[in-house]
């Protein structure tokens, strides 16, 4: 599917009630609420469309699409993306910018 451009931040709420922030687009959003209709994940709500494409985005963007894929409509699990402590700066910056805590 191609480079992955992130517009909006998203809240997943896991089956287990837990809550996670992602930073996604129209696309993974569509994903995760058809995963969410196979009870992979409980739900998923938009925070915030159209965040400004920002040099955190763009970092995040970056190390998003080089690990991972956006799952097919067939799929069969949810995969929460795993970040490392150097990502988690960027990933941080931008829930900040789009005030977001």
């Amino acid at each position: 599917m191609g480079q992955q451009t992130f517009t909006l931040i998203e809240e997943i709420t896991r089956n287990d009630g837990s809550k996670y922030t992602e930073i996604a687009n129209m696309i993974m959003n569509g994903r995760a609420e058809l995963a969410a209709e196979r009870h992979f994940i409980k739900e998923v709500r938009i925070l915030q469309l159209n965040i400004p494409h920002s040099a955190h985005v763009v970092n995040y963007e970056d190390y998003i699409n080089e690990r991972y894929q956006v799952p097919e409509e067939d799929m069969d699990h949810w995969e929460e993306w795993k970040k490392d402590d150097k990502i988690m700066t960027d990933f941080n910056a931008v829930l900040k910018e789009n005030h977001i805590s």
